[in-house]
């Protein structure tokens, strides 16, 4: 039995092309690349506007393949909860936006599974202290 090849991809939310990075990555497989673009665009239609990270698993034998979608980076959800374009190009004179407590716990909650926190309390407190520390969206 051949193991199946894994290709990790970080697309943008719904706009996943045939061209580059899926079609370079893919086509040495032998796999039907239309199929995995409508496949990826469905499931990361919800992320528009940011980049997501994609798993394909393809097995060789059967052209047969799994899309697994993870969750975008914590700044990228940042961005999009303050319905900003860019972060400060000065973080320490120009603030572009304010979070509220339950913003950073619903962010914190999207990346329950990715966090290096143990729990949901933990997990705000980073998120915190890395608005702090870069100081771009605080």
């Amino acid at each position: 039995m051949v193991e199946k090849k894994v290709v990790d991809l970080l697309v943008g939310g719904g706009q996943a092309t045939a061209g580059p990075p899926l079609g370079p990555a893919l086509g040495p497989l032998g796999v039907n690349i239309l199929a995995i673009v409508n496949k990826i665009n469905e499931l990361t239609k919800d992320y528009a506007g940011m980049k997501v990270p994609v798993k394909v698993a393809v097995d060789p034998e059967t052209k047969e393949f799994e899309v697994s979608v993870g969750t975008p980076t914590a700044s990228a959800l940042i961005v999009r909860e303050l319905k900003i374009e860019k972060g400060s190009g000065t973080p320490s004179t120009q603030k572009v936006g304010n979070l509220t407590m339950e913003q950073v716990i619903g962010i914190a909650k999207l990346k329950r599974f990715r966090g290096s926190g143990k729990g949901l309390e933990s997990r705000c407190q980073r998120n915190t202290w890395k608005l702090c520390e870069h100081g771009s969206y605080s």
